[in-house]
This record gives structure tokens, C-alpha cells and sequence, in this order.
């Protein structure tokens, strides 16, 4: 059990992100790419575990003045560091086993993928799209763990760059699963995955606050929250969750030809994704929670705004590979075939 613990297996969850390049770009047709995509979530869960042990060695004793990360394998002293880090070397090994499974996928693309070439023809790109894809995908998962090392031993002491640090993390993600999926990501996709890592990351610095008491106690187990003050901390989040919805509604505005009947039904998924990051505003603020992924897998009200926000979109998608709003045709990601 310890050693499950010592995995972090619910972080898994923001392995979520590599998938939305390929859900998004209706990209699943093609030859090869499930089991590229599949490689690929595997990788980034598997490395961003052993990245998780290897700051948790490093912080194990700011870990043991926390409430709650005092109770972790490593800094509750039932998990050796020894052992922490053969464990952390066997999931980097693991990683670049499912990186693998992405080249391998993509060969399967390369190799008799007729609508590859199609992708390829229409985002400009020549047939070695589909096999550097592969390579681009290895190239974000390595980059990836160097910036998890790079934010353990410098930028977590750094206020914002901490931050951005952390975003990249997800942007790197989405990047991957584009990849993976030969699909290019589009500028707005990039810009919500930025501002929605931000708002986390920062909602996570000011419910830390909250759970030990201010400023003075939450310092005492991440430094760099002597450089932020709750007033700060309150405008950065609402900022970057601003920023989310207005990133997210230029999508719904610009894919308002391929969603239309009678009006953009694109726009009903503003509804419940509103309502889950402004309840996660509110949370954050209140010290329910002290981090958004202990919320997002406890919150009901919360889930039930992301539940919502992916049915709707998942029915508007299937609505619009069946040819409802208008023709289907291969996607480079936010741009469709006329």
C-alpha cells in the first residue's frame, strides 16, 4: 500500500491532457493511434511518478512539518530513500518502455495510414510528419521530467517562475498527445492548458495558505510562499481563471460554423465549465482544500461540472463526426476541411 501511495496514482489523472489533442481532432480513425495515445498517457503518468518520489526525497523534511504530506511513505519514514529511488529509476524505465508503444503506433500510421497522408496533405505538412511525430512525442516526455527536476532544485524557490514551471508541465502533456496523434495543436488549446495549469497551481499556493493557518506556517513547508501574500495570491487566481474562460470562449466563438443549428450549441459547454472553476475558486478561497486534485477527485459539485462539461462536448463531437452540423472531414485540431 505504501508503495502505491509513494506512486501517486490519482496525479494520473492529469494525464488527461495528453488525450485532448486527439479527442478534440477526432483523430482516432487513424491507424496506430490508440495505441500511440495509449503509450503516450502511459509515459508522462509513469515519469511524472518518479519525478513525484524524487521531489519528495528532496522536501522530505519540509514534507514532515505539513498536516497532511507528513503522512507520505518517504517522510513518514516506512519507505527508505534506497528504495525510493530504485523505485523512481524502474518507472523512468517503464516511461521509455510506453514511449515506445508510441513509435510503434506510429509506425503502424507510416506504414498504410491513407488518411494519415490526408492529415499530412491538409495541415501542409509532407508524409515525415507522421514519422517525426513519434520523436516529437519522446522529445516532450523527456522534456517534461527536465522540467520537473529544474522546478525541484531551482524553480520551486522562485515566485511565478514556480508557477510557470508547473503550467509547462500540462502544456508539454497536451503537446505529447498531439504528437502521438499527428494532430497540430491550435493556439487556443495552448492558452487554456497555460492559464487552467496556472489557476491550479496558484489555487493550490492560496488553499495552502488557508490549511496551515497564513503565511508564516505554509513557508514553513514551501519556501516560496514568503514571496506571495494571500491578496496576491486571490488576484492571481482570478486572473488566470478569467483568462481560462476567455481562452476557452475565443474557441467557441471561432468554431461557431461547425457547431450550429439554430445557434452555437459549442456554447452550452461554457455552462458547466464556468460553474466547476468558479466553485473551485470558491473552495480554494474558503481552505476546503489546500490542492485542486484532492478536489477534483472528492468534490461532487465539482465533478458534476466537469462530468457535465465532457458529456456535452462528447455528444456535440459525435454529433459532428455524423455529419450533423456539417461535412466531417480530417481535423488539424481547432481547424476543420472546408
Amino acid at each position: 500500500m505504501d508503495v502505491v501511495r509513494l506512486l501517486r496514482p490519482k496525479q494520473w489523472a492529469k494525464s488527461v491532457f495528453v488525450l485532448i489533442g486527439p479527442v478534440y481532432g477526432l483523430a482516432w480513425d487513424k491507424p496506430g493511434v490508440v495505441l500511440s495515445v495509449t503509450g503516450a498517457v502511459g509515459a508522462f503518468a509513469l515519469a511524472s511518478s518518479a519525478c513525484y518520489i524524487l521531489n519528495d526525497l528532496r522536501d522530505v523534511e519540509a514534507d514532515r512539518r505539513h498536516p497532511r504530506k507528513r503522512n507520505r511513505p518517504i517522510a513518514a519514514g516506512r519507505i527508505s530513500a534506497g528504495w525510493a529511488r530504485g523505485i523512481s529509476v524502474a518507472l523512468l524505465a517503464l516511461a521509455t518502455f510506453c514511449v515506445g508503444l508510441v513509435f510503434a503506433g506510429t509506425s503502424a500510421a507510416e506504414a498504410g495510414d491513407t488518411a494519415a497522408n490526408t492529415l499530412n496533405s491538409a495541415i501542409g505538412r509532407g508524409a515525415e510528419w507522421t514519422g517525426w511525430s513519434a520523436w516529437l512525442t519522446a522529445a516532450c516526455v523527456t522534456a517534461y521530467v527536465l522540467n520537473v527536476l529544474l522546478y525541484t532544485n531551482l524553480f520551486k524557490q522562485r515566485p511565478v517562475l514556480d508557477v510557470l514551471s508547473l503550467a509547462a508541465g500540462f502544456v508539454l502533456r497536451v503537446l505529447g498527445g498531439c504528437a502521438a496523434a499527428m494532430v497540430e495543436p491550435s493556439s487556443w488549446l495552448l492558452n487554456c492548458t497555460l492559464f487552467i495549469a496556472m489557476f491550479l497551481a496558484f489555487g493550490k499556493r492560496l488553499g495552502e495558505r488557508r490549511t496551515m493557518g497564513g503565511g508564516e506556517g505554509a513557508a514553513t513547508v514551501r519556501g516560496v510562499q514568503s514571496s506571495y501574500t494571500d491578496e496576491t495570491l486571490r488576484m492571481l487566481v482570478v486572473i488566470t481563471a478569467v483568462a481560462s474562460l476567455l481562452s476557452y470562449s475565443d474557441y467557441v466563438q471561432g468554431q461557431a460554423d461547425k457547431y450550429t443549428m439554430g445557434f452555437n450549441l459549442l456554447w452550452l459547454t461554457l455552462v458547466p465549465a464556468t460553474y466547476a472553476l468558479l466553485r473551485a475558486v470558491l473552495l480554494l478561497e474558503r481552505g476546503v482544500y489546500d490542492d485542486p486534485t484532492e478536489l477534483a477527485t472528492r468534490d461532487r459539485g465539482f465533478q458534476l461540472g466537469v462530468l457535465g462539461f465532457g458529456v456535452v462536448t462528447g455528444v456535440l463531437l459525435l454529433l459532428r463526426v455524423q455529419g450533423v452540423f456539417s461535412e466531417p472531414g480530417v481535423l488539424s485540431l481547432g481547424v476543420g476541411l472546408n
